[in-house]
């Protein structure tokens, strides 16, 4: 099983991390272990917690790694338990975190996993094999006003009304198992003018879908709340996100560490006794460079945002 996956942004992430002597630090997304290896032989004697719940990746990660030894603790679950996870290792603190956010390159070419709308295969979408949960549910199962909420809010997708239409009325006849079947549905629901230019026609769907199979955003936020909490003083969270929810998002979160104060607007002093937890330190987010998007094309959405954990008040 081949699990080549070329991380982005390596060089931008290891100096957002600030790396210290004797750090340790977590890959809240280990994938392939790229961005790991860079870490380990940036700083030569500090410590990786890497987490990821697609077993072929961490087993994929688990052979590239195999020289670091003891220096990664490989831990197969979601991110959004990093507080459990943390505890089960017995760390309160880390001098660093790292989340790069989305479906992998591998995940996409394995054509059984049923993410891409390139390759026919069963709708599946799963980057945990146990979660019950599949592609397959949501499109023969979900009301037509879900199906068009999912399209339109997690796929930014203008013709998700009509989509979700298409999809109802198809599996009114017969059930849609295949990833074929629904970029075929797809392509008929979107006008032929509308399909001329841009993406390809299903990429939004399939973007949508595969977030809510995942509830990826669900467990983006509670990740990053829970990464602040579990930061030493100094300590940095880099989080690289694809695409504009999940960079929303990320932004938000990092305003809202920032300054957290919560009294009503005109007040002369702050009363609520909410401290600021982080600096930000990317005031914008980081882009790949044109060297590294000339070898690496899916880097080009790519956007790293990184804050650092403020000292605690007395």
């Amino acid at each position: 099983m081949d699990f080549a996956h070329q991380s982005v942004l390596l060089d931008e992430v290891i100096a957002g991390l600030n790396l210290k002597p004797q750090g340790v630090y977590v890959d809240c997304t280990l994938g392939g272990g790229g961005h790991t290896l860079a870490l380990l032989q940036a700083q030569p004697d500090c410590t990786v917690i890497g987490i990821d719940q697609d077993p072929q990746a961490l087993a994929a990660a688990q052979q590239r790694l195999a020289q670091f030894g003891a220096r990664v603790r490989y831990v197969r679950g979601n991110f959004r338990n990093l507080d459990a996870i943390l505890t089960a290792q017995g760390i309160a603190e880390v001098d660093g975190i790292l989340m790069d956010i989305g479906v992998s390159s591998p995940q996409l070419d394995q054509k059984e996993r049923g993410f891409s709308y390139q390759q026919d295969a069963r709708l599946d979408m799963r980057m945990d094999p146990t979660n019950p949960t599949t592609a397959h549910d949501l499109v023969n199962k979900l009301p037509r006003q879900e199906l068009t909420k999912i399209i339109r809010e997690y796929g930014e997708e203008r013709w998700a009304s009509r989509i979700a239409e298409f999809i109802d009325k198809y599996r009114q006849q017969q059930p849609i198992h295949t990833t074929g079947q629904l970029v075929s549905i797809i392509k008929a629901a979107i006008p032929k003018n509308a399909r001329r230019e841009g993406p390809h026609p299903a990429k939004r769907t399939f973007q949508a879908l595969r977030i809510a199979v995942n509830d990826e955003l669900g467990a983006l936020a509670e990740a990053l709340d829970k990464a602040v909490q579990h930061l030493k003083p100094l300590g940095r969270l880099c989080v690289i996100t694809f695409h504009s929810l999940e960079d929303r998002l990320v932004k938000n979160s990092f305003k809202k560490f920032a300054d957290p104060c919560s009294c009503p607007p005109g007040l002369p002093v702050c009363v609520c006794g909410n401290a600021p937890l982080v600096k930000i330190i990317t005031r914008k987010p980081v882009e790949a460079s044109e060297e590294e998007l000339a070898v690496n094309p899916r880097a080009r959405s790519a956007k790293l945002r990184v804050c650092e954990r403020l000292p605690k008040e007395d």
